[in-house]
């Protein structure tokens, strides 16, 4: 999962806003199959959207083509403030926001609870420097189970923005519209979920030789 992530960061869609409105205008004219054509490039986005949320596959390719459909029979909705992908990405969140309520609804945590982990302190532990994971060592079978394991055990606001911001390669106005946020609070959240990956990772990954030892300076990126 991880390493299939990593590998579309070097080969990203381009997404034509001009096509993409040509498409939008015709599905809303009445050709509904034209609409397969808009969303093919996301679908995986939708799909690791949802997964980053639920944690397991089947119910994130329930949400996924829950997501869509309602894109579908909203589509005369979109105003075109912002990116297509973006909106599309943004029902596909709150769709598995709210699957995840109706099956665990005992464990979902309110909004007052994100906001106090917004807040909290996280003092990250005294491992060194992350350098980019060679290829050679993403093919390994462990070092792929431990940074999806990782990123799994994250909290969910940090598993979503960590699947966003660095694995969707959104910016970070486009992440906030997503998740509903101030920018800001996009940059808090991600120092922290890198330095939490980080710190999780570390004691596997230094012991083997896969990242440097050098002091972790501040703006540097841990993660990728």
């Amino acid at each position: 999962m991880v390493t299939e992530q990593m590998a579309e960061r070097k080969n990203p869609s381009s997404h034509d806003p001009a096509l993409e409105a040509n498409l939008i205008a015709r599905v809303l004219q009445g050709e509904k199959e034209v609409f397969y054509e808009l969303i093919r490039a996301y679908e995986k986005s939708v799909y690791l959207t949802a997964f980053s949320v639920l944690q397991n596959s089947g119910d994130a390719e329930e949400v996924s083509q829950e997501a869509i459909l309602k894109a579908f029979r909203h589509l005369a909705d979109f105003r075109g403030e912002s990116r297509f992908g973006t909106w599309l990405v943004k029902i596909a969140l709150n769709e598995a926001r709210m699957h995840l309520r109706k099956q665990h609804r005992h464990m979902w945590e309110s909004m007052e609870c994100q906001n106090q982990e917004d807040e909290s302190d996280y003092l990250p532990e005294e491992f060194g420097d992350w350098r980019e994971i060679p290829s050679e060592a993403l093919e390994r079978k462990e070092i792929r189970d431990l940074l999806s394991n990782a990123v799994a055990a994250l909290p969910e606001i940090y598993r979503e923005v960590i699947a966003l911001r660095d694995i969707r390669q959104m910016s970070v106005a486009e992440t906030a519209e997503v998740l509903g946020v101030r920018k800001q609070v996009v940059k808090t959240r991600l120092l922290r979920a890198r330095l939490r990956l980080r710190d999780m990772v570390a004691p596997f990954t230094t012991s083997r030789g896969l990242f440097s030892r050098n002091p972790f300076r501040r703006g540097t990126n841990p993660w990728f």
